[in-house]
């Protein structure tokens, strides 16, 4: 049984590791088509919870606490970084409308099916965090969850959602991609698959620079923290996740943004703060997992009748709709994949829709958590 702080959180870093560089690996990477690293990470980080491996001391609890508050605002200004509304701005009327409706579509829904279920006050949160991730992605719904003091196990069945509905959307995106002229013909759209192909990535990729990158994220960390536990209303953490949002937007405009390696050092922050919550989580009540996957399945069904709406009254085509709700559900991960269905010159709309909702699943993802707790009192 490990008491040691330091050898607790090099255990959790190993789970993290693990899964980490399997997702990467050729021959392991099909492992990952159904069940996301940072799914996998969560249970085992779990299982071994439940089996005794760390004791639960004062300074575990210290330690853990310690490391989830640096390491949450620096992910996020490490993601926010890539985002580039200057970009976002030049995909046009037709595209910009089609990912309004599907963030708004996707709020919708989520209020919808939590009166429709009848949830109470302690799901509100567990909602309101795979709502941060369905209009962002993992790193947002980690945020809108630590904002909204969302425990351990919650959050684990927010993961278990969000990993099921999301992979069966993705099937059902890809499936109806040969429907794409049908469609424009229901709708009255003009397709949108030739326009917009020198639209670029806004992200970065590469290991340059680490240590710079990592030296402004927790500085941003220990201002977000200073300034949040001095500002009234909100609270420490919801004040932290908004604060860091911010400076990371505002980064995005310096040359922090054109430094090589920020989405790297943000994922892998990521993976070990999944590997952290997992450690802290409870086997209590797992037999309500079936009825929070229904409610997700509940909650997409509404949302893609509501685009489908959209696309009509709009005169959107599949891509657009399409694209936009994946940008939106499945992240920079998935919605690419599904652009290049159409035609490989628009991964760099894909990418822009995606990387924005960076920014818009905290924020969007608080609106809805404070609207379920207003619901649900």
């Amino acid at each position: 049984m490990i008491d040691s702080p330091l050898l607790y959180l090099l255990s959790v870093a190993l789970i993290a590791s693990v899964f980490g560089i399997a997702e990467r690996i050729e021959k392991t990477r099909f492992l990952f088509d159904y069940l996301p690293a940072v799914v996998l990470i969560y249970a085992t980080a779990m299982v071994a919870a439940q089996l005794g491996v760390w004791e639960k001391t004062d300074a575990l609890t210290a330690v853990y606490k310690t490391a989830k508050n640096n390491l949450l605002p620096a992910m996020l200004f490490l993601m926010l970084l890539s985002v580039d509304l200057r970009r976002f701005a030049q995909l046009g009327p037709r595209l910009i409308a089609a990912y309004t409706a599907a963030t708004l579509s996707i709020m919708i829904a989520f209020l919808a099916v939590f009166l429709l279920f009848g949830f109470g006050k302690e799901e509100a949160g567990l909602f309101a965090a795979l709502a941060g991730s369905w209009m962002g992605g993992t790193a947002n719904m980690l945020a809108v969850g630590s904002a909204m003091h969302v425990g351990e196990t919650m959050m684990g069945y927010a993961l278990v959602v969000d990993a099921v509905c999301y992979t069966f959307w993705v099937m059902l995106l890809l499936a109806v991609v040969p429907l794409a002229n049908r469609f424009a013909r229901w709708s009255g759209a003009t397709q949108t698959t030739s326009t917009h192909a020198e639209l670029g990535c806004a992200c970065t990729i590469g290991p340059r620079r680490y240590w710079l990158l990592l030296g402004s994220a927790l500085i941003v960390a220990l201002l977000s923290q200073w300034l949040g536990a001095r500002l009234p209303w909100l609270g420490q953490a919801t004040w932290s996740v908004l604060i860091a949002t911010f400076l990371g937007v505002a980064g995005s405009y310096t040359p922090l943004a054109r430094l090589n390696g920020a989405q790297e050092l943000a994922g892998t922050m990521l993976l070990l703060l999944v590997a952290l919550i997992g450690s802290r989580a409870q086997f209590a009540h797992f037999g309500e997992i079936p009825r929070y996957v229904a409610a997700g399945f509940a909650i997409l069904a509404l949302h893609g009748s509501l685009l489908l709406l959209a696309a009509k009254r709009f005169r959107l085509d599949l891509f657009a709709i399409g694209v936009a709700s994946l940008a939106n559900i499945g992240g920079v991960a998935s919605a690419p994949i599904l652009a290049s269905a159409y035609h490989r010159t628009l991964v760099g709309v894909a990418v822009l829709m995606a990387v924005t909702g960076y920014l818009v699943g905290t924020f969007g993802g608080l609106a809805v958590g404070y609207a379920l707790q207003w619901l649900a009192a």
